[in-house]
């Protein structure tokens, strides 16, 4: 029978100061005084998967409400439903590569609506601008926006973000271990952050630590094969 854990491991909630932030410093300036202070009134993010844009979103949700102002984060919305703008609030739109017909025309009216309730928008996406599947006006408005595109860490920096990912779920990674990771892990970091999800858990349910030789078992079975090398 396998014998199941209490999961005790403490909450993973992105911040700014759990973002490793490589080249990236101008874009976590800038989405920090916008929910600090509301402004820039809007920044597009946009970067590969993995690139940070959805942990400065939830980053600077979580700083607009500490600081006592309404944050809200876009969901999906019926034809002719409108954003939630919070006054002299945030809000935040994801993945807007993938909004639908009426995502993109709430999205229109959000630029249009937030001056007059003095709210900020941060939005995100994969792409940048002019590659956005979008209606042309919804395309232009964020055009107008502050862009940052986030760049990819190298290889020191994801040792960096590893390691302080390995913090918060209360794992010491030796540095060891997470440079054999990067060598014969796949190199996208949604892959390498899942290895480290795994390996917390198959060390809890064995009530081993989280060794190199852990880590070489997990990675020859079937949740998290390596890369051909």
């Amino acid at each position: 029978m396998r014998q199941l854990t209490l999961d005790l491991r403490p909450e993973r909630t992105p911040r700014f100061d759990n973002f490793v932030v490589g080249a990236n410093g101008e874009a976590l300036d800038t989405v920090r005084l916008l929910a600090s202070f509301g402004q820039p009134a809007a920044v597009y993010l946009w970067g590969e998967s993995g690139s940070g844009c959805s942990h400065l979103l939830a980053a600077a949700l979580a700083e607009t409400r500490a600081a006592g102002r309404e944050a809200a984060l876009a969901g999906p919305v019926v034809e002719d439903a409108d954003y939630p703008l919070p006054e002299r609030g945030l809000l935040c739109v994801d993945n807007a590569q993938d909004l639908d017909a009426a995502g993109a025309a709430a999205l229109f009216r959000a630029f249009i609506r937030a001056p007059a309730r003095q709210c900020a928008l941060l939005i995100a996406g994969k792409v940048p601008p002019s590659g956005l599947r979008l209606r042309e006006d919804v395309r232009t408005r964020i055009g107008q926006c502050l862009i940052f595109e986030l760049k990819a860490l190298d290889d020191g920096q994801k040792q960096e973000m590893l390691a302080l990912y390995g913090l918060s779920r209360g794992l010491m990674l030796e540095p060891d271990l997470i440079g054999w990771l990067l060598r014969h892990g796949r190199r996208d970091l949604p892959s390498l952050l899942a290895a480290i999800d795994q390996l917390d858990d198959v060390s809890l349910a064995r009530h081993r630590n989280p060794t190199l030789p852990l880590l070489r078992d997990l990675m020859q079975g079937e949740q998290y094969p390596p890369e051909d090398s």
